[in-house]
């Protein structure tokens, strides 16, 4: 199984296959293995050579007769089919009578002028069936996951420098924190930041903060922090903005009460003695989120924390419920917790 790196560097000395599996959610990473693969046809020759289909919109066997179709002047041809989704255990939307057999055929006995590129967008391939099994045996695997936290950060760190703009740490965290490691965003972003700072400029948190849109977990963390410090008229303040963006109350709500669980959880981890490491694979979180959570957690002990949560849980009922304005259940709210002392039990 190859990286994409691998590749690159396999097309380089070239060390090709006749056939390559593409398999993963990755698409960024995906056409990055695509444009690798179409490089072993001259720029001039990919008008005639280099076929891209989908599987949506064409059946198996005529990408086949492609894939048999002699080069027009050239020496390769390189057909790509993408989302085969008959490679894994999701059913086909498109409806299409797909021949197999022909599929299967073509992979025991590869064109020797052709490349194909089979993309598959999906987290698992179908292991339990046989054409599965053989693509294993015959082709050439490159899986593109979605990267981790700390391959992303590693990822962010070079796509700046070949931007010519260096990136603080800092601004890396909030960037994975607030967009997640989904590649073809954050090219995007990043990007954009370096067009904004200029060549040699260094992209910082405050960077990130003024030019990476904010979601609404993200103004409720805003909130929350605000409650935390016991900023009061600042908490109220954030909550009346996203009442003027007709945000609904219950998902503020739930929101807030999901930040405070995670409060808890850390703080329940940090007391077992767990790194913030530990606790982000734990409690399934970026680790700038369990940084940020563990400040927090600092300002509350346990007893408060629990008795939170338990009056969140009260506030949900009656907003369901219709017992009161929802809006100003969750104001009222707001405003005992962010007066509340540290070692209040909200009684």
């Amino acid at each position: 199984m190859l990286t994409v790196d691998a590749l690159k560097k396999n097309i380089k000395n070239k060390n090709t296959s006749p056939i390559y599996l593409i398999w993963g959610t990755e698409l960024y990473l995906a056409e990055e293995a695509i444009q690798a693969i179409s490089s072993l046809l001259a720029p001039d020759e990919r008008d005639f050579n280099l076929s891209i289909h989908n599987l949506d919109e064409i059946s198996v066997q005529e990408v086949m007769e492609d894939a048999e179709t002699m080069p027009f002047l050239g020496d390769r041809r390189i057909v790509v089919m993408k989302n085969a989704a008959f490679l894994t255990a999701a059913k086909d939307k498109a409806k299409l009578e797909h021949d197999f057999k022909v599929f299967e055929q073509y992979i025991q006995n590869p064109a020797d002028y052709t490349t194909l590129v089979i993309v598959v967008p999906y987290e698992k391939l179908d292991e339990r069936k046989k054409i599965v099994k053989q693509l294993k045996s015959q082709a050439e695997i490159i899986q593109v996951s979605q990267l981790s936290n700390e391959t992303a950060e590693k990822w962010l760190f070079k796509e700046a420098q070949s931007l010519n703009v260096s990136i603080e740490t800092d601004a890396i965290e909030l960037l994975l924190s607030r967009l997640g490691t989904k590649m073809s965003v954050l090219a995007k972003e990043i990007e954009k930041m370096a067009l904004y700072v200029g060549e040699n400029g260094n992209i910082t948190k405050e960077t990130v903060d003024e030019l990476v849109a904010r979601t609404l977990e993200d103004d409720v963390f805003g909130l929350v922090d605000h409650v935390v410090h016991k900023r009061t008229e600042q908490a109220l303040r954030s909550f009346y903005d996203l009442m003027k963006q007709n945000q609904e109350p219950i998902q503020i709500h739930a929101l807030i009460t999901r930040q405070f669980r995670i409060i808890n959880g850390v703080k329940e981890l940090q007391k077992k003695g767990y790194g913030e490491k530990q606790i982000a694979s734990a409690l399934k979180l970026h680790p700038y989120a369990v940084k940020l959570a563990g400040k927090h957690a600092s300002q509350f002990d346990e007893r408060f924390l629990r008795n939170c949560l338990d009056d969140f849980a009260e506030t949900d009922y009656k907003m369901k419920t219709g017992q009161m304005d929802k809006s100003l259940l969750l104001e009222m709210e707001i405003i005992k917790l962010s007066q509340a002392q540290k070692t209040s039990s909200l009684v």
